[in-house]
């Protein structure tokens, strides 16, 4: 089953909401395992497992929250796709 890329401004939303997550003190650890959950969903397999682990971890530890790691993760994926076009159809 091929996977379809996820919405670039889907991608660029869930990092603000991730960088706004601490200003609702509440709200920072339930986004980080939300976070983690819609990576999954979002990029699937290997790439989304491990992604959605950093993510979560991400968003849990203050600092490094700012890594926009949904939109990151769209390049990557579009390149990946670049590159099989390239592969298919030289």
């Amino acid at each position: 089953m091929k996977r379809k890329l996820p919405s670039l401004k889907v991608c660029v939303l869930l990092d603000i909401i991730g960088c706004l997550s601490y200003v609702m003190l509440p709200f920072g650890p339930i986004w980080a395992v939300l976070s983690g959950i819609i990576f999954y969903v979002l990029f699937g397999r290997k790439f989304g497992m491990l992604g959605g682990i950093f993510s979560s971890l991400e968003e849990l530890f203050p600092g490094i929250d700012l890594i926009p790691t949904f939109t990151l993760a769209w390049l990557i994926r579009k390149y990946e796709i670049e590159q099989l076009r390239l592969k298919q159809y030289p």
